[in-house]
């Protein structure tokens, strides 16, 4: 009994894990208008609702480093879609923000907004994407202690 559990838990692992990459693989693969990246869309987006943002905020939001956010912000700004400013209360603090070029971008596409996640739960019924709501929602909430629980198991150089 204990062997078929251990089966199952490698084969939802290895599939969770073909999943999350398969996921990354075909986001990046999209390009809207030829140059804005799916996660540059939610930067874009973030900036339009909730208005200028530090790059640490927008990381924290979005759940990327902040060194991925400089760098799709960097692209951002190349194409005149944000801008980055210093705030007058502090030099050293750095904002972004949507210009108005980022703004026409969002409406030119708004309608890409629901079709990456429509077509990932094609031929789902409504009461399927509950309990998959559900299953992600105690994954991610599983997620932290992944490497606390896995520490102890690891091996030090030094050993």
């Amino acid at each position: 009994m204990a062997e078929h559990h251990d089966h199952l838990l490698e084969e939802l692992d290895y599939y969770f894990r073909k999943m999350v990459r398969k996921f990354v693989v075909e986001r990046d693969k999209i390009a809207i208008e030829g140059l804005v990246s799916l996660p540059q869309i939610l930067i874009l987006r973030m900036l339009d609702q909730k208005g200028p943002q530090k790059a640490g905020e927008l990381a924290e939001e979005l759940d990327f480093t902040t060194g991925a956010i400089t760098a799709l912000c960097d692209k951002l700004v190349r194409a005149g879609l944000v801008e980055r400013a210093r705030t007058e209360i502090d030099r050293r603090i750095v904002i972004v923000r949507i210009t108005e070029a980022g703004t026409t971008f969002l409406k030119r596409n708004e309608g890409i907004k629901g079709k990456f996640p429509g077509v990932l739960f094609d031929g789902f019924t409504e009461e399927e994407k509950k309990i998959q709501l559900e299953f992600c929602l105690r994954i991610l909430a599983n997620l932290p202690g992944i490497s606390k629980a896995v520490k102890p198991f690891v091996q030090s150089r030094d050993e």
